[in-house]
């Protein structure tokens, strides 16, 4: 079936931001939406090749931008965090602009807006994770090799389902940082799941990702969390569990 690109330009603190609303060109009803947030970044080719895939799936998917319009990293900046940075240390910020993207793709026609996720790598991880601990309307988020440190502001129950997908040698993510989050969502009371991979680090869904201790691409636990992500989203949009 044909998949359709749309560039989206909206407004939100700091804007304006530019995402990519990615679905069937032949959808005849709304549907739900996934957003996507990508890694440290921003948004690239291998961000709206995940889109399609999600789309693929039956979902209307949008890759949010959390920067700004323009303002993008590569791995060959001197500093290709240094979007990131700003917004690890304005987490308040960060999670205005989530809510602003997620309203972005919830205004898209393809869209049902009662019906919403979202998705995220690395840094997108800690991003969805902060998502649903603001309640910001998403029935449940999937953080892939994220990071789990809690943001500074008060948070209280978490409605949204969540899978944590974690590769146990993430250096950025070491065991006890598991361990917090878990303690964390149960006295959220989430409904939460964490799948922890063997002999995985960080990034390991990236396939471009350059290999060294720790970090890097690796095949099985990629494929194997797909598989469990697009489990989660069959049950998360299933009849049953919207009654």
């Amino acid at each position: 079936m044909p998949i359709n690109r749309e560039t989206i330009v909206y407004e939100g603190p700091g804007g304006p931001f530019e995402g990519v609303a990615v679905a069937d060109s032949d959808w005849d009803a709304p549907r739900p939406g996934v957003m996507l947030v990508p890694n440290v970044l921003g948004t690239k080719e291998a961000d709206f090749e995940n889109a399609e895939r999600l789309a693929d799936l039956g979902y209307a998917a949008f890759v949010a931008d959390v920067y700004g319009q323009g303002k993008r990293a590569s791995r060959e900046d001197d500093d290709p965090g240094r979007y990131m940075n700003a917004l690890n240390a304005d987490r308040a910020l960060l999670r205005d602009r989530l809510l602003a993207s997620l309203e972005a793709m919830k205004g898209l026609d393809a869209v049902d807006a009662n019906q919403c996720a979202a998705t995220g790598y690395c840094f997108g991880g800690k991003c969805v994770l902060d998502l649903a601990r603001a309640g910001g309307g998403v029935r449940g988020v999937v953080s892939f090799h994220g990071l789990y440190d809690r943001p500074g502001y008060e948070t209280g129950k978490i409605a949204a389902k969540i899978l944590v997908c974690h590769g146990w040698d993430d250096p950025l993510a070491p065991p006890q940082s598991v361990i917090d989050l878990g303690e964390e969502l149960t006295e959220a009371c989430a409904d939460w799941q964490i799948h922890a991979y063997g002999h995985t680090g960080h990034g390991f869904t990236d396939s471009a990702a350059p290999g060294r201790p720790g970090f890097g691409h690796q095949p099985d636990s990629d494929r194997r969390s797909w598989k469990s992500m697009t489990d989660f989203l069959a049950e998360l949009f299933s009849p049953a569990s919207a009654s």
